[in-house]
């Protein structure tokens, strides 16, 4: 404190001996020093004044010295006054008066300084408690997870109580159990639990005893010290909504010295403001951890999931939907819905969505929709999604992929118009099987007559034998076709796996000449096989046909059997154009094709898959583009 210590001089006033002998009589103790503080004169009350505080006038100059070095912001102005707080011996202290003219320093000592300093000190300590606890109440707000939140009510304790050993807990709210634990100093074994709570504190706080987790918090008249080498503690809830969410325990080291009253009252004060943080911060938690349950919810649901805004901008587009269009998340977020929709489509699909905006909802509602590779066809059920006013917000679209039931639907009705064809066939291959059967017997007559007849030209003779060769293989052929469209048995038997390819090529001896390629066999000596002889035959086909199909003509076929430990193998070669890396994974997919529009159903692998599978075998396909492909067939010899 800094005050004005100017005085009024007129003159011809009392002689300087005049201001001695007053200097020397006064009760006041009065010294005078240099500037430099170096004491000059010290009245006889001054001396008396310093051997009551137990010193000397020059021990109590020299801490005056000390004092104002230490903080130079309390050195007096020219012609001002301070007051100035020294530390004695024994933990004592005395104030003193400061006050500066010229190159004179006087020195006054005060004989209250108690009260004053003790105000001033209490003033400050509380200044300095507010500010502690204010930055810890921006700090416990701040922080966005239980773990900083605690490091940061764990620095305002070490802040407010220096030298304490102190122990946060905070435990769950329901259960008891310890989520989080920080401890200053040496906590004794297993002292962390249970919690113990003071039974006054509890009373205070208006917490239920009989709520309380049993097992997991305790509460005694006393509590437990926690730490080793401390001799007294204090301890303060976290309570907020009549629910415990832990406790901050301190202790005393021996030999501390300390208010503990003052600390405990402001332990509580702490404690109430951590305990509304830690629920906040709990209740943060749960609703985060809600909020991504029901956002991973949607994400991995099976179903398809697509949520748009008032905007019509789609805000949710779940793996499901992602994996269905083969667009990324990333792509379709923030887009108009109307990008996904084909444009053929959204008259149809606009007037959906305005229904649901209005809160009308839609059942069973099929469309088409983009994807990466064309479009698919989804069902979907459509709702509003209301806003907690209950306002329209925006609509979700819940759906699954039926693209694969109506390419079911569509192979249906092609197998039935196949079906019928097949009885049309059957019914003209009887037809050419009567007039066939007479042409096949005439001629093997008439050639058996000619041969007879040593007169007969040689020309006709050929001519003759070409027509019953040519009858005979028309007859082989209807038959065959006929024994392949019949269903097939499902009981195996023992077939010769060399003798079943080359009837495969058999069948397929219209594509071959058709695409102008050949066909090179290369067959091992085998040992038969169990196998359904009508379904093998039906594999072969097909890798037949999707060779000749995959050539231009000149091409050629090779089929190779060999035996390698206990399996046959077989592969079909061809010198095609190849399949192309990004289609080899999903050419045994259903439906899945390379070839033009009506020129192949994407049945053909998958169902050649399955019946390699249902014998026990496995097929696997090798290409190279530009040079062919070639798939190799491994089948189990039976077990002996």
């Amino acid at each position: 404190m800094k005050s004005d210590s100017r005085v009024l001089r007129r003159s011809g006033g009392p002689a300087p001996e005049a201001f001695q002998a007053l200097f020397e009589v006064l009760d006041e103790p009065l010294a005078v020093c240099d500037a430099a503080l170096r004491l000059l004169a010290a009245n006889p009350a001054f001396v008396r004044f310093c051997g009551a505080h137990g010193t000397t006038a020059e021990a109590l100059v020299a801490g005056v010295a000390q004092s104002l070095d230490q903080a130079p912001a309390l050195a007096p102005a020219e012609g001002e006054n301070t007051d100035v707080e020294v530390e004695l011996p024994g933990r004592r202290a005395v104030l003193v008066t400061v006050a500066r003219q010229g190159d004179t320093v006087a020195l006054r000592g005060r004989h209250e300084p108690g009260r004053l300093m003790v105000a001033e000190r209490a003033l400050l300590e509380q200044a300095r408690t507010e500010g502690v606890l204010l930055d810890l109440s921006r700090s416990v707000a701040e922080a966005t997870g239980e773990e900083e939140l605690v490091a940061a009510v764990a620095l305002g304790v070490k802040e407010l109580f220096p030298g304490r050993a102190f122990c946060i807990r905070i435990v769950d709210a329901r259960t008891g159990g310890l989520t989080s634990l920080y401890a200053e100093g040496r906590l004794k074994e297993g002292a962390h639990e249970p919690l113990v709570l003071k039974q006054s504190a509890v009373t205070k706080t208006h917490l239920s005893v009989a709520a309380l987790p049993e097992g997991r918090v305790v509460v005694t008249r006393e509590v437990p010290l926690l730490f080793t080498g401390t001799t007294q503690g204090v301890s303060a809830p976290l309570v907020a909504s009549s629910q415990l969410f832990g406790a901050v325990n301190m202790e005393y080291p021996e030999g501390l010295d300390a208010d503990i009253a003052h600390d405990e009252r402001v332990l509580l004060q702490l404690a109430n403001q951590v305990a509304v943080a830690v629920r906040n911060a709990k209740l943060i938690d749960e609703l985060t951890f809600v909020r991504k349950y029901l956002e991973d919810l949607l994400e991995k649901a099976n179903a398809l999931i697509l949520v748009a805004n008032r905007d019509q901008q789609v805000v949710v587009f779940n793996q499901a939907f992602s994996a269905l269009t083969g667009f990324k998340k990333e792509e379709v977020l923030g887009k108009d819905v109307f990008e996904l929709i084909p444009e053929s489509e959204q008259l149809r699909v606009g007037s959906i969505i305005g229904a649901a905006m209005r809160g009308e909802s839609v059942n069973n509602f099929e469309m088409r929709v983009r994807s990466r590779d064309g479009e698919v066809r989804v069902a979907v059920a459509t709702s509003t999604v209301l806003t907690p006013q209950g306002e329209v917000e925006g609509v979700i679209a819940i759906g699954q992929d039926i693209t694969v039931i109506k390419e079911l639907e569509k192979r249906i009705i092609h197998a039935e118009k196949l079906a019928s064809i097949g009885q049309l066939a059957a019914s003209v291959v009887h037809e050419i099987n009567n007039p066939m059967t007479a042409v096949a017997a005439y001629s093997e007559s008439l050639l058996m007559n000619a041969r007879l007849r040593p007169d007969a030209s040689p020309a006709d003779v050929d001519k003759l034998r070409k027509i019953q060769e040519s009858s005979q293989r028309i007859l082989r052929f209807t038959k065959d076709l006929v024994s392949y469209a019949r269903p097939a048995k499902d009981k195996p038997e023992l077939v010769q796996l060399n003798a079943l390819l080359d009837r495969a090529v058999g069948y397929c001896e219209h594509v071959v000449v058709q695409a102008k390629v050949s066909v090179r066999r290369e067959y091992a000596e085998l040992p038969p096989i169990s196998a359904v002889r009508a379904n093998l035959v039906q594999v072969f086909v097909n890798l037949i046909t999707n060779a000749c199909h995959a050539m231009r003509p000149g091409g050629q076929v090779t089929l190779t059997t060999r035996q390698e430990g206990q399996e046959v193998v077989a592969e079909v070669r061809d010198t095609g154009t190849g399949i192309e890396p990004k289609n080899l994974s999903r050419i045994f997919d259903p439906f899945f094709t390379t070839k033009e529009e009506g020129k192949g159903t994407g049945l053909g692998l998958s169902i050649v898959q399955g019946i390699v599978e249902s014998h026990g075998g496995r097929i696997t396909v090798k290409s190279t583009l530009g040079q062919g492909t070639a798939f190799t067939l491994r089948l189990p010899l039976p077990s002996q």
